[in-house]
Parts: C-alpha cells; structure tokens; sequence
C-alpha cells in the first residue's frame, strides 16, 4: 500500500509527480486555485484540484481523511528577489504557510514537505525562515532534517543546508530552491527521530543531459527569435547598466565561447525575465525575416527565447517524468497559451530533484519503520 500525499499549492503538479515516481506514494487530494493551472494539472492527472486551502470547508475536508505525507509549494513571489520580497506582510500570499501549518496542526501527517524559493532563507534577515523552524519544531513538534538543538533548547540551523541546486540533480539550469522535510517527533518518539540523517541530500546521479546544448532544440520557429530593435534596446540597456558599474543585462547562455553551458533559473513569472535565458540558434533565412507579431525585422546574430518545451524539459516535465513505455506522454491541453506555459513550468518545481527527495524521505521512514506499518 503507498503512503498517501495530499498536493497544497500545487501548481501543475510537479512535486506530486516527482513523488509518484518512486512509486511508492499516491495522491489523494490536490488543491490550486490558478485557473490555468488548474485546467492543465486536470489534464495531466484526471482530477480537478480547484481547491483553496484558506477556506475552513477545505480544511474541514482534509481532516476527515487519513493520508501520511503533506505536499507544498507555498507561493514564493512575496519571498523571492524577483518580486516585492513582502514575506508574511504580503496578506494574499505571505500568510499561505500560516494556513499550511494549521493544516498539519490539525491533521497530523507522519510527513512533510515544503518548496520555495532560495531567498527564503535569507528574506527579512532570516527571521522569515526562523518563523517557519520556530512553527515547525516548537509548536507543531516536527522534526525538520537539517535542524538541531543548543544548550538552551532553542532550534540551530544552517539555511544553506535547506537550499539544493538543480544543476546538481541530473539538469543544466542553475536553480537553488529552499526544501523543508520534517517528521512527526510526537508520533514516533524521540528515540526514531534521532536516528534520522541530519542532511537532505545535495545531488543525484542522474545525467538527463550532457549541458544545455545536449537539451537544446536548435532550428526552432522564427516566433522564437528576437527582433532586431528589441534586441538592440537590450544591448543598450546591458551598456548603460554595465557604464554604471552594474551586472543586469541579457544573456545569451549558450555562446559558443562557453564550453559547458547552463541557464539561469527559469521564473516564475513566465514571459518576462526569458532575456536572461536568451540562446544562440543561428540557421539560414532568419536575419531580416518579417514576422507579423514584432514591429521590426528579426534579428541578424541568431538570437532567440527559449521556447516552452525546452523550459519543461529543464524542469524535467518533458523527456523525463512522462515517459511511459519509453513514449513521452506530456501534454497541454488545448488552448492554453504559450505564455501560460513558460508561466506553468517557471512556477513550478525540476521534477528530478523533487524525485531525489522523495525517495530520501522513504529512506527516512525505513528508518522510522512507517514503511512496515502500511505494507
């Protein structure tokens, strides 16, 4: 008998996939309340997670079920560099973990585990992070792998050690993501508990790709490629910021002086921010082509966006989890829009590593000896 998940926050599902391919977990409720993404994780999984988790029917709902293992992606924009960084001052978004902690206080799940951004740790000089270990070990009474005790009995901790990079983890995007994995010290006893390791893991030993090139779909369509006024006011721009002794400009990831290239972390905020991605795909009849969507003629240097399905692939959506019977079955449902999708795979988590922490956790309930009690 799997351990049974439930999907808080859940985007289009990446953490539930990641977790589902050990094969040793099942889901049984999901909650999301983005109407696009909602349409594409029904799509992907045939079920509807238009749930929100701040509403006391879903709360009610959830404790009159028995699962093991809580799931979430708690919104980031409030905690990340790329948005406002209002934390739990943000009252849409900020206080969504306030309702995640309620959840476990009222349901006890044996498990959980928790996603954000990297600047978790550091955001409002890290008393954001503080306020979740605090939540965590000293009123929910969790273990939370990474975490130790002083002599007074206050919680020490290294945030780095909640941070994980995807590049590590058998995909070329350099992506730090804070990870939260905690257990059930009142259920277990302190003896189990303290058996457990004291790190997430830091890498796989996958090698999905060589480097980016390896995943790169080079010939793409010329929608892809740039146009060359935007592209000029991006270089005027990077040469303004750089005579003002600042680093911010675009990036072209993939030049060819660069032996081993990677990207940079995809956002979550889809369309904006892809020029910080830009790759180099030059192919004959490009450079001055007239396309009907951009006021000027593309661009003659070869440079282009990455297109959605290379974003999945980097997020392991794409050539990787949906592989069946050695066919890869990921799909959008139609009509949603290209820029949904960069949206959708930029908000959501590299599978690979969600994968990598899923079958920690099962090595963490062998030791808990969880696993003999639901065979």
């Amino acid at each position: 008998m799997p351990l049974r998940t439930i999907d808080l926050c859940a985007g289009i599902g990446g953490i539930r996939k990641g977790f589902e391919m050990t094969g040793q977990f099942e889901n049984i409720l999901s909650a999301e309340i983005d109407k696009y993404a909602c349409i594409t994780y029904e799509h992907l999984y045939d079920e509807n997670p238009y749930n929100d988790i701040t509403s006391t029917e879903f709360k009610d709902r959830v404790e009159g079920i028995d699962y093991e293992v809580l799931l979430a992606g708690f919104p980031c924009q409030t905690f990340s560099r790329a948005g406002l960084e209002e934390g739990f001052n943000d009252e849409r978004k900020g206080i969504i973990f306030n309702h995640i902690a309620e959840i476990i206080d009222r349901t006890r799940p044996r498990g959980v585990f928790l996603e954000n951004v990297d600047n978790l740790i550091r955001h409002d000089n890290g008393n954001t992070i503080r306020t979740i270990i605090n939540r965590l070990e000293l009123d929910l009474n969790y273990k939370v792998i990474g975490v130790m005790y002083d002599e007074n009995g206050q919680p020490i901790y290294d945030g780095r050690d909640f941070v994980r990079n995807s590049k590590r983890f058998g995909v070329p995007q350099n992506r730090p993501r804070t990870y939260i994995m905690a257990f059930d010290r009142a259920h277990y006893g302190e003896e189990l508990i303290r058996a457990l390791p004291n790190l997430l893991p830091d890498h796989n030993d996958l090698n999905i790709y060589e480097d980016l090139n390896d995943l790169l779909e080079f010939g793409a369509e010329p929608r892809h490629y740039m146009s060359s006024g935007y592209l000029e006011t991006l270089e005027r721009h990077r040469e303004r910021q750089k005579a003002n002794g600042n680093g911010f400009g675009y990036i072209v990831v993939n030049r060819p002086e660069v032996e081993h290239p990677i990207a940079n972390t995809l956002l979550a905020t889809g369309g904006s921010g892809k020029e910080r991605n830009l790759v180099f795909d030059p192919q004959d009849g490009i450079a001055g082509m007239i396309v009907p969507t951009k006021t000027t003629p593309l661009n003659a240097k070869g440079i282009r966006v990455m297109t959605p399905r290379e974003w999945g692939k980097l997020q392991g959506f794409i050539e990787y989890a949906f592989i069946e019977n050695g066919v890869d079955t990921f799909s959008f449902p139609e009509g949603i829009s290209d820029c949904q999708k960069y949206k959708q795979f930029g908000n959501s988590v590299t599978i690979p590593v969600i994968e990598t922490m899923a079958r920690f956790m099962l090595e963490c309930f062998e030791i808990l000896g969880e696993l003999a009690n639901i065979e």
